[in-house]
């Protein structure tokens, strides 16, 4: 095997995004996409954060990424940074099936869902050394704190402590 700092992309990943960065040994598996949609901001992955197959990273109306180092996104993650952004630390482990979601829909009665503008109550902070756990949501405005443990399955919906451990539909 040959050993390189480069970061390394797989051919099958789809990168339809001109502004992202990728840190000395960042890995960016098969399946993956990183998306720009209008006025999105950049994606910046830090040094030995891998980002694995099947995960979507998509940034809109100002929104942007940053993942730190040493971090792992698990398959089938969706980070979706409209309108806030979404920041997560290092040496942090999100489990599959996870969706961060810095943004809102409008929900005026009457009104075509898609053409309601997007809200959204602040970014998304998520602190380093986290533990995410399998199909954890977290919704806009929410800070996660260093050393926190998010149970599986959880919404998470409001910030949670340093060092805490979280879990249900709102995670308390």
């Amino acid at each position: 095997a040959r050993i390189t700092k480069n970061p390394f992309v797989d051919p099958r990943a789809e990168i339809c995004h001109d502004g992202l960065t990728l840190g000395p040994h960042a890995f960016v598996a098969d399946r993956v996409i990183v998306y720009k949609a209008r006025d999105g901001g950049p994606v910046a992955i830090g040094k030995s954060t891998h980002v694995l197959r099947d995960s979507v990273l998509e940034t809109g109306q100002g929104g942007s990424i940053t993942i730190g180092e040493d971090t792992f996104l698990h398959p089938r993650c969706q980070v979706m940074a409209y309108k806030s952004n979404i920041s997560i630390g290092d040496h942090t482990a999100i489990a599959p099936s996870c969706a961060f979601y810095s943004y809102n829909h409008g929900i005026k009665s009457g009104e075509l869902i898609k053409k309601q503008p997007l809200t959204s109550r602040g970014d998304i902070n998520i602190g380093s050394d986290v533990w995410v756990g399998f199909g954890v949501t977290i919704l806009d405005g929410v800070t996660i704190g260093d050393g926190a443990v998010i149970g599986a399955g959880s919404v998470v919906t409001h910030d949670i402590p340093a060092n805490a451990i979280a879990v249900g539909q709102p995670a308390k």
